[in-house]
This record gives structure tokens, sequence and C-alpha cells, in this order.
């Protein structure tokens, strides 16, 4: 059990992590907690830096885990919750400067040879390959599975065709086909790489097996008017959140974006007087659309009376409660989730608000191309499965059944 501190202590800054305690406080105050809550967070800190020293550990060995760790080992409230905020302790990661790995690494030696080779593959991603930086990191966390298991001192020139297929039927054993053809995907991509760079004598991309599709049988869904209603009406407009909450949702179902889209949406990418929004997709793609009056009034209306002033963040979606910064496409999709909740209606994901858009263009008699194009789709084939929608096209089309009428 870890003992009540003094002095230094009960102020965060003594122990091995006293020296980043005024970094840290920036950093709370930057992301909007309040002075009480920064004060309590401090605290809090003291309490850590005690726990690592009592242990003989330094700043540069604090990682996620072990901050998992100090929170577990407390005694809990009466309540049950916990008696330091492990939201705000996790800022302190950041301060100590490896934020996405979740450690600091100050003060060790160099990066593993496969993390040095992970590292090149996913700046190739990024800068040739032209991938979301979500996608890329998708891709190494699949490729540095196959590395553990088949090359784990980063060296590939061993590596053999036997192996990566092993590797395949390895993560099919316990994945969704999908999951296992987001692997081999990874696994294939990587491949070439280590190929083109020299990395392996043969192109051993082959080897990786492809996973047989699962093709889809039913139609693609939306969500009807009514259920649209729903969701926007449970958003309470009177609060800065439900103002949020609402022009996230409008802007879904108006414009047909994916969660990553809405979460990418910058000020700058607003055009206020053009009456237009910048859209960045896959692929580092961007797009201009319309801006729709009612999307546009509710965007006005949370950036007036919901944002949270003095803020330096550019992404127009902001967290409600600190730290304050971008939501993230989990925030989005966490958006719809809430909504389907407070409106009594069956729980559907940000995509199938997408899916609405699609399915009332088709309904309509909206060309396939034009629907592409609203939904900024690269490949024609993506949008056809959105022609099953329109069932009397459909009926109108059909061949007669072989035999003649009643057969």
């Amino acid at each position: 059990m870890t003992r009540r501190g003094t002095g230094a202590q009960r102020t965060g800054r003594s122990g091995p992590l006293g020296p980043f305690a005024d970094d840290y406080v920036a950093r709370l105050r930057a992301s909007g907690y309040a002075a009480r809550s920064v004060t309590s967070a401090l605290r809090d800190l003291g309490r850590l830096s005690q726990w690592l020293e009592g242990r003989r550990l330094s700043a540069a060995d604090l990682s996620k885990e072990r901050l998992e760790e100090f929170l577990a080992q407390l005694p809990r409230r009466r309540g049950g919750g916990s008696p330091c905020s492990g939201r705000a302790l996790g800022q302190v990661l950041e301060v100590l400067g490896e934020a996405d790995e979740g450690s600091c690494r100050a003060g060790k030696g160099p990066a593993s040879p496969s993390e040095v080779l992970l590292g090149s593959f996913e700046r190739f991603l990024l800068q040739e390959r032209a991938l979301g930086s979500s996608t890329a990191s998708a891709y190494v966390a699949r490729v540095r599975r196959f590395l553990v298991r088949c090359a784990p001192n980063g060296g590939l020139d061993k590596v053999t065709a036997r192996e990566v297929t092993g590797a395949v039927l390895q993560a099919s054993a316990s994945a969704s086909a999908n999951t296992t053809k987001l692997f081999v995907t990874a696994l294939r991509s990587f491949l070439r790489f280590s190929f083109l760079e020299g990395l392996t004598p043969v192109d051993l991309s082959p080897a990786a097996v492809a996973v047989a599709p699962r093709h889809r049988s039913s139609l693609p869904m939306g969500v009807d008017q009514k259920t649209a209603r729903a969701l926007l009406r449970s958003c309470d407009r009177r609060q800065p959140k439900g103002r949020r909450d609402y022009a996230v949702l409008l802007t879904l179902l108006r414009l047909g974006l994916r969660a990553g889209e809405v979460a990418s949406l910058r000020l700058e990418d607003i055009g206020w007087r053009g009456g237009e929004v910048v859209v960045h997709g896959k692929g580092r793609h961007e797009d201009r659309l319309p801006l729709p009056a009612d999307v546009g009034g509710a965007v006005a209306a949370y950036l007036e009376r919901g944002r949270q002033n003095g803020t330096v963040h550019r992404e127009v979606f902001l967290r409600a409660l600190a730290p304050i910064g971008p939501l993230g496409a989990g925030g989005i999709s966490a958006i719809v989730r809430h909504a389907c909740a407070a409106a009594g209606v069956p729980a559907v994901g940000a995509h199938r608000l997408r899916h609405s858009l699609a399915c009332q263009l088709a309904n309509a008699g909206v060309p396939l191309p034009a629907i592409a194009q609203v939904l900024r789709h690269r490949d024609i084939r993506t949008t056809t499965g959105y022609a099953r929608v329109d069932i009397e096209g459909l009926r109108a089309v059909a061949q007669p059944w072989p035999g003649g009428e009643g057969q």
C-alpha cells in the first residue's frame, strides 16, 4: 500500500518525476483541467513518483503498464473508484516524450533492430504509399507480430516461404476471416517493401496466402428517417456537449463522412463564405463538398457556444471533458452509440449513418456514379452494393424465370 507523502512529495516535486512537475502542470492546464483538478493531479504525481522511488525505478522506467500497476495497487474508494485519476496521470507519459508508444525510453539505449525496421516500414507506408496514419499503425502492429515469430532480431535473410505461410495459418486459427485478411494485406506489403530494400533475397509476399472472402448476401443497411430524427432529438442542445453531438450526428447523416473523416476536420477546412468543406479521406485524398446550411448552422453553434475557448487544437470536434483534445474516430463512434442509447433505438456504428445517405440516394433513383461521387469511392465496384437497395428498379430489369409464369 502506498503511504501518504509529506512536503514536496505531496506537491509532486520530489522523486524521479519531480523535475517534470512543472511541464506536467502546464500540460494539464493546456488540456482544460480546472485549478483544483491540477492540484489534485500534482499530488497524485507525487504518489506515483514515491512509488517509483520505492522500487528503485527512474522516470525512464515509467510505462503504461507500470502506471496501470501503480493504479491497481491503490486502495479503492468506498464507492469503488480509484483515488487517483488515471487519465490525468496518463499525461505524464506524454511529458516524458513517448506518448505514442505508451512508455518513456529516455536514457535507454538505441531501439532494437526490429523497431528500427518497423519505423522504416511505417515511413514507407506514410510517404510512399500515402496511407493514413491509423492504417499504417494497424499494418505495423500486425507485422510486429510476424517479426516476433519469424525474425525476432530483425534479420529477414533467413526467413522462408514456409514460415510466412505458417504465420498466416496461425493467425487464421484464432481470428475471423476479415481480421486475417488484414494481417495478410499488411504482411504482403511488408514483404514487398523488404524485397525492394534488399532485406530478403526473393520476394516472399506470394507466400502470404490469400484468405477466401465472405461474400455479403445481405443488403446494405442504414437507419430510417424516424430513427435518424430520434438520434438528433436525443442531443440536449442547451448544453455544450449536446451541441457538439448534434453537429457530429448531422454531419454524418447529411455528408456521409466516415468517422475518421469527421474526427480529422479542422477549423481551416470549413469555408464559410463559399459554403464548402474540405474532407481528408482515405489515401490522403482531399475532396471539397458542399456544406449544407443545417450542418453549417449546427457546427457554428457548437463552435460559438460549445467548444472550449483558448484551446490550441485546430480540430473542430473536441472532447467535452479534460484532457481537452481531438475526439478521434473512436470518440465519433462513441457519440453515435450514446445517442442510440439515449434515443432508445438499437445500437449502430457511425458507418451505418454513412450507409443511410447512400441508401436514400439509391431509393431516390440517383445513378450509381453520382452516389460514388458523393461517397468519394475511388472504385465504382464499391458502390454497386447499393444497387440492391432499389428493389423496384431491380424488379424492372429482372429476367423472367425459365419455364414461364407460375414457375
